[in-house]
């Protein structure tokens, strides 16, 4: 009986990822206002009627992409915050971090964008809620660092902002990116590059 009940929840897990997987494709190419839950329940094998038993809603279905984004981009987020650490390692870890996120998981990275770039009708109190007193925490991580000299004076937010623009552009903007490189896909070179360049202009801006 736990047997047959566990391969039920097992796939029952499997469903609903593969559900969210596409509702992610259709979300980054489509927006919330333009998505449509029967376009992803067909894409997955569904009625619609099946796909609403585990997603009410097409906002359930939006808000659990966007919690798992979320989840994902905090996961990476906390290489910051290591007070003890040395700067340079600490923020260069970041950075890759960031990147890595942008490179696997680009379509994700989209949604959370156009959620952002649209005003955050649906996620803004999430957002207020999880990413706010992160990014307080790690300010205060940089004033430390300040204070204790570690690092010269700089405006951690604006920093921050400046990192974040600079990696999730590469998920973001990458057509554009792909356009002027005359290429069909962002390779692992570009990557590395990116994250040498981003490297040395945030350490530059930090190093005393």
């Amino acid at each position: 009986m736990a047997s047959a009940k566990l391969r039920r929840e097992m796939n029952r897990d499997r469903l609903e990822a593969d559900i969210v997987a596409e509702a992610v494709r259709v979300f980054a190419a489509n927006g919330y206002e333009g998505a449509s839950v029967a376009a992803i329940a067909e894409n997955v094998g569904l009625s619609k009627q099946n796909l609403m038993y585990y997603f009410p809603s097409k906002q359930v279905l939006y808000q659990r992409v966007l919690d798992d984004v979320l989840d994902e981009w905090l996961a990476r987020m906390a290489n910051i915050a290591e007070p003890d650490g040395e700067p340079a390692d600490v923020l260069r870890a970041y950075i890759r971090a960031k990147l890595a996120f942008s490179r696997e998981h680009p379509l994700a990275s989209r949604v959370y964008a156009m959620e952002v770039i649209s005003g955050a009708p649906v996620y803004g109190d999430k957002i207020r809620e999880r990413v706010v007193p992160l990014v307080r925490k790690d300010i205060d991580i940089f004033n430390r660092w300040i204070a204790e000299s570690r690092i010269a004076p700089v405006n951690a937010t604006h920093l921050l902002f400046a990192i974040w623009a600079m990696t999730q552009s590469y998920a973001d903007f990458a057509t554009q990116m792909k356009l002027v490189l005359g290429r069909e896909e962002l390779a692992e070179q570009d990557f590395r590059e990116a994250e040498d360049t981003i490297t040395r202009m945030v350490l530059a801006s930090i190093r005393r």
